[in-house]
């Protein structure tokens, strides 16, 4: 997920090395995705390490990038040319898109076969099933509205778990009157507006995220609530240190493992990263719900998109859908990753307190209709409105826009542009 330039060259080197994978063994898995940090490589590999026991190689094919727009770049190339990796990491509306294009695979049979329908959350197969075929297998379900903490920082200024937003900025005001970086933050557009989410949701609550975030309802976009949400965009930036801008998110997370800074609000792989670095919760970092969200889950999930290859990488294609969603593989995973399980039916068991409290927090949103789909993450609305969304937060936060009012006006028009 790290910021990356792709080149025409680098596209083209892509390209080139999946045509000449494609006429490789069928015992071959291709992938393109955006794992490169610690955590994620390392979560990764369950998968790689799962599809090697049954004789299954993998060409991997990281693009580095993020929020995964740059291996988005690369992969509309390879779609361009006709030349089709297995299956791609991507966010919700982008295998949608693909799908409506008819380049997806169809997995139903397989699903069928396994039990998908039952044991994963309708919001999913919402993007994951398209004209009643399955043609991406989820791998995890994260959510955006945490704060990561350093617990050694928090006892030294005597911090305590705040549980409304005015607690959280008098928290951080402790931070810095330590002389530690309050707030860790990577100033690139997708950070800053996955933040903004869990602002919007603590600010208006979960009916209005809905109206504002997913429904797009022009008045909620309007409104006073939506201008006091800017506000506290507003409030909460100041704690940031003045080498934020153009930070990679995992860069951000390190800070706080390190004791640098108090706190981040990132998605729960940041938690993929203390886990990478050997920290455990409670003991040297700590999980809290972005104060004012309790009880909601802002998500999204990494799906792995399958493609429409020949007869003769089916096999292998069905082999990787399989591992996906084994229960065993949902676990593994997810424990390293950070997220909880796109699978419903995966035990706890082998969870940390974090995702145990990940994992009841889902199944509490997903019964009480408050788990709600990240607009920063592609999974509120269409990738050209989160774009929009994304570039108006960005500019707000780096003092392009001055006001929140100008922020308002400015969000409205562009969504509305971009619809």
């Amino acid at each position: 997920m790290r910021k990356f330039l792709m080149t025409t060259a680098l596209v083209t080197m892509t390209v080139a090395g999946l045509g000449a994978a494609k006429a490789a063994d069928v015992k071959e898995v291709q992938m393109l995705h955006w794992w490169t940090s610690g955590g994620e490589a390392a979560a990764l590999n369950v998968l790689k390490q799962d599809l090697a026991k049954e004789g299954f190689a993998w060409k991997d094919v990281p693009v580095a990038g993020g929020g995964g727009d740059a291996a988005m770049t690369a992969l509309k190339a390879m779609v361009a040319a006709g030349t089709y990796p297995t299956a791609s990491q991507m966010l919700g509306y982008t295998v949608l898109d693909y799908a409506q294009a008819g380049v997806m695979g169809d997995l139903t049979k397989t699903a069928k076969a396994e039990g998908w329908d039952k044991a994963v959350p309708a919001a999913l197969q919402k993007f994951s099933v398209y004209d009643g075929k399955w043609v991406a297998a989820p791998v995890n379900v994260h959510s955006v509205n945490w704060l990561w903490i350093n617990k050694g920082v928090m006892d030294k200024i005597g911090g305590t778990e705040p549980k409304t937003f005015d607690d959280l900025i008098a928290l951080l005001e402790k931070a810095k009157a330590a002389g530690v970086t309050p707030l860790a933050l990577g100033g690139q557009n997708w950070q800053e507006a996955t933040m903004f989410d869990s602002i919007v949701l603590s600010t208006g609550g979960p009916e209005f995220y809905k109206k504002a975030m997913n429904d797009l309802d022009e008045e909620a976009l309007k409104s006073d609530t939506m201008k006091k949400s800017f506000d506290n965009l507003q409030k909460i930036v100041t704690y940031v240190d003045p080498n934020f801008s153009g930070r990679d998110w995992n860069l951000a997370t390190a800070m706080v493992i390190k004791g640098d800074a108090l706190v981040q609000v990132m998605g729960d792989w940041a938690k993929g990263e203390f886990v990478a670095a050997k920290k455990k919760p409670n003991t040297d970092f700590l999980c809290y719900r972005f104060p004012g969200t309790d009880g909601s889950v802002i998500y999204n999930s990494d799906m792995f998109g399958m493609f429409n290859v020949p007869a003769d990488r089916k096999a292998a294609q069905v082999a990787l859908a399989k591992a996906t969603l084994s229960k065993s593989f949902q676990s593994a995973f997810n424990v390293v990753k950070g997220s909880v399980p796109a699978r419903t039916d995966v035990p706890d068991t082998a969870f940390d307190a974090c995702g145990k409290k990940g994992i009841a927090d889902l199944k509490k949103a997903n019964e009480g209709g408050t788990l709600f789909g990240s607009l920063a993450q592609g999974y509120g609305a269409p990738p050209a409105v989160a774009n929009a969304y994304k570039d108006v937060i960005s500019k707000f936060v780096h003092g392009q826009i001055k006001t929140s009012d100008q922020a308002v006006e400015e969000l409205v028009k562009a969504i509305e542009d971009a619809k």
